[in-house]
């Protein structure tokens, strides 16, 4: 993605909210070899960046001063009530250095599993995101995983999936965690107790009246 930023002369809290009263967000690019740089973007464009999944995990194209760079979305702060882009904080990359960057996980086919289709069960996301490490040729807009295999009672750990080409998973300390789990609806738990519970309060079949001694 592509996105037009525009040199910032001034810094301060002062010249931030005069900034941004004319529809401009501040913010500041840095990493690399090159020092911090002052720059302000068009906050409606912004806005609108912000909405699509890709401006938070790929590498965005930032064009300054008629020059294209090569940038991270690192950081966003928002107001606390309004609909406004405080600030945001880009990074530059570096072909040559590693990155450590959180990308969305997709999952497909829960609907085509014997758990969904058979067995009625429900696909329970533990992790929406992962936390990976590659170069910036390797970066994945997002990771995608196939539950296609899932069965009752089962659990997808992050060693049951490949990580695309250069990939690796950041996973501080944890050694293999839970992706997704697959969780057996209430209406399944409870049927086989109301069944138990009703034939419980059925009434016992009322004893036949004994036959009559036959008259002698």
């Amino acid at each position: 993605m592509k996105f037009v930023a525009f040199e910032r002369a001034k810094q301060g809290t002062g010249a931030s909210r005069r900034l941004r009263n004319t529809g401009r967000t501040p913010a500041i690019v840095y990493g690399g070899e090159g020092q911090p740089q002052l720059i302000e973007l068009d906050h409606n464009a912004l806005w609108h960046a912000l909405k699509k999944e890709a401006f938070h995990s790929t590498i965005l194209e930032m064009e300054l001063n008629g020059k294209t760079s090569k940038v991270l979305l690192r950081d966003v702060q928002m107001h606390p009530f309004k609909q406004l882009v405080q600030h945001a904080d880009f990074q530059r990359v570096d072909a040559k250095t590693r990155l450590h960057m959180k990308v969305p996980v997709h999952y497909v086919k829960a609907e085509e599993s014997q758990a969904v289709k058979l067995e009625h069960c429900v696909v329970n996301t533990v992790i929406s995101e992962l936390e990976i490490a590659c170069f910036p040729g390797d970066l994945p807009e997002f990771i995608e995983v196939d539950l296609s295999g899932l069965k009752k009672g089962m659990s997808l750990h992050l060693a049951d999936i490949t990580l695309p080409k250069g990939v690796t998973a950041v996973t501080h300390g944890k050694k293999n965690p839970v992706l997704v789990s697959v969780v057996t609806t209430v209406a399944e738990e409870a049927a086989p107790e109301g069944e138990a519970a009703a034939a419980a309060a059925a009434p016992a079949p009322e004893a036949k009246p004994a036959a009559k001694a036959a008259k002698k």
